[in-house]
């Protein structure tokens, strides 16, 4: 029999950015433990592998209402249900992809997201060489049939993966097809209505920082 909960969670909402960056970094922690046969994990333990603070763990937690037991902590399954829950992951949040170029397709054949709450059901492009293919199992359809499909599939989330001067308007028509939330995996800062949720991962962004760090710790090795 599988473990059910009857926890009140809290919307969302009340949740810090960090804070939700971090939990499904908890997720793939306990996925280990199970993995391991282990049934209880305390913050503390957590805290020691992960290197957080275990306090901060703790109120990270917290905000999916669930509760540690003393001198025993959380069980392992419970606690991952729980912020899968917390988080929509187990639910089924069907995306589309716009740009299946290389980055595009790079996600296409990342399995792996599926089991972090988004499923790309389709990619879009205006490629007449990709359309009417698949990539994997994903069809690949022109731009102009995003619209109808996502009223008839009610799908509202899209993913923007397109050369980087096409970013913009290509955004803007996702919102015009009804496109709701979009994570945006280009490096241009976009413009979109303020009821557009819009999630920016810039790898150029990160490779910047990464890049600036490896400089200043050859300059202090070399000193």
């Amino acid at each position: 029999m599988g473990i059910r909960k009857n926890i009140k969670t809290k919307t969302i909402d009340q949740a810090s950015e960090p804070t939700l960056k971090r939990l499904p970094v908890y997720i793939l922690h306990l996925q280990e433990l199970e993995s391991k046969g282990a049934q209880y994990v305390s913050a503390p333990a957590m805290a020691s592998v992960l290197e957080f603070d275990s306090t901060q763990i703790v109120k990270d937690l917290s905000v999916t209402g669930i509760k540690g037991k003393p001198k025993v902590g959380y069980n392992v399954t419970e606690l991952r249900q729980t912020i899968e829950e917390y988080l929509g992951f187990n639910k089924k949040n069907e995306a589309f992809l716009v740009g299946a170029g290389k980055l595009g397709q790079a996600l296409l054949s990342y399995h792996e997201l599926q089991g972090f709450g988004i499923k790309i059901i389709a990619a879009f492009d205006v490629d007449e060489d990709k359309i009417d293919t698949q990539y994997g199992n994903t069809p690949i359809l022109h731009i102009e049939k995003l619209g109808a499909l996502a009223e008839r599939l009610e799908v509202n989330i899209g993913i923007l993966t397109t050369p980087n001067s096409v970013a913009q308007s290509t955004a803007e028509a996702m919102v015009k097809s009804g496109i709701k939330a979009i994570w945006n995996l280009t490096p241009i800062k976009l413009k979109l209505p303020n009821n557009i949720i819009v999630q920016d991962t810039s790898m150029y962004a990160n490779v910047a920082v990464l890049l600036k760090k490896h400089h200043s710790s050859e300059k202090g090795e070399s000193n």
